[in-house]
C-alpha cells in the first residue's frame, strides 16, 4: 500500500466514472505525463479548436454544445465547456519525497471537504511544497469539485495516500523529515518552530483538528498567531497561512 514501508504497490486509483472540469484542470490532465490516459474528453467547439492546437489530435474527444455537456456532468459543475473521464493520477510513495533543506509537505488529518483540499493544493503548488499526504479511507477523491478548486495542482503536485497517518509519520522521520502538527492552542508560534529543514506540516479538520495518536506522532505543534483576536481560520486559508511562512528563507 502506498505510504507504507517497502510495499509501494498496490496503487489507488479512480473508479469510472471520476470526471473533473474546467479549463485548467482539464489542460493540467492532458498535460500530466503521470496520468493515465482519459476514457472521454468532452469540449465545445471552441474548445476543441483549444485543445487541439495545443495538444494535436486527441483520442476520446467528443464534441458538443454546452448544455449537452453540463447534463453528462454533476448538477451545478462549472465546467468552461471542457471536461473529462478517467483515472486520476497515480499516488506516490513517501519514498518518494526527498528530505533536503527547505523541503515542505502537507499532512491532512481527516479534511474531507472536496473544496478546502482542492484549494489548500492549490497553494501547496504555488508555494513549492513537495507533496501532499492524504488517508486514504478519509479523503476525497482528486476530481470533480475538488480537481477544480485546485485549479490544475491535482496533476503538478504529488500525491501520497496512506493507511495510516502516525505509521507514515514514523515512516517519513526515519527518512529524515520534522513533522509540525498545527494547534491553536500550541504554545509556540509557527514562525519559531520552524528551521530550514525538510518538515511536514500537519492539518487537521475544522473543529476536531489533529487527533491526538497524529499529534503525538508530531515532533511539535504550532500555531499560527492571530493578533486580531479571531478564534480560527478555515483550514485551507490556515493552510495557505502555514505554506507561506515554511516558504521563507531561514538561517
Amino acid at each position: 500500500m502506498p505510504g507504507s514501508a517497502g510495499s509501494g504497490k498496490p496503487r489507488f486509483q479512480a473508479t469510472s466514472g471520476e470526471w473533473i472540469w474546467g479549463v485548467h484542470a482539464v489542460e493540467a490532465a492532458l498535460s500530466n505525463p503521470g496520468r493515465p490516459a482519459p476514457r472521454r474528453i468532452l469540449a465545445t467547439p471552441e474548445r476543441t479548436l483549444e485543445l487541439e492546437r495545443r495538444f494535436g489530435a486527441l483520442t476520446g474527444l467528443e464534441v458538443m454544445d454546452g448544455p449537452a455537456l453540463a447534463r453528462t456532468l454533476p448538477a451545478g459543475a462549472a465546467h468552461q465547456g471542457l471536461a473529462l473521464e478517467g483515472p486520476e493520477p497515480e499516488s506516490v510513495d513517501l519514498e518518494d519525497f526527498t528530505a533536503e533543506p527547505g523541503a515542505v509537505l502537507l499532512m491532512l488529518d481527516q479534511v474531507t471537504d472536496p473544496g478546502n483540499v482542492g484549494a489548500i493544493l492549490r497553494s501547496a503548488a504555488a508555494f513549492g511544497a513537495k507533496g501532499l499526504i492524504l488517508q486514504d479511507r478519509r479523503a476525497p477523491r482528486l476530481s470533480g469539485a475538488l480537481a477544480k478548486a485546485a485549479a490544475g495542482a491535482v496533476d503538478i503536485l504529488p500525491v501520497a495516500r496512506t493507511v495510516n497517518l502516525s505509521r507514515a509519520l514514523e515512516r517519513l522521520s526515519d527518512l529524515g523529515w520534522r513533522a509540525v502538527g498545527l494547534d491553536g492552542g500550541a504554545a509556540r508560534d509557527l514562525s519559531e518552530v520552524l528551521d530550514g529543514g525538510p518538515v511536514v506540516l500537519v492539518l487537521g479538520s475544522e473543529g476536531e483538528g489533529v487527533r491526538r495518536l497524529v499529534a503525538e506522532h508530531c515532533d511539535e505543534t504550532a500555531r499560527i498567531p492571530m493578533p486580531g483576536g479571531f478564534e480560527s481560520l478555515n483550514v485551507a486559508a490556515a493552510a495557505a497561512v502555514a505554506l507561506y511562512e515554511a516558504a521563507r528563507p531561514r538561517r
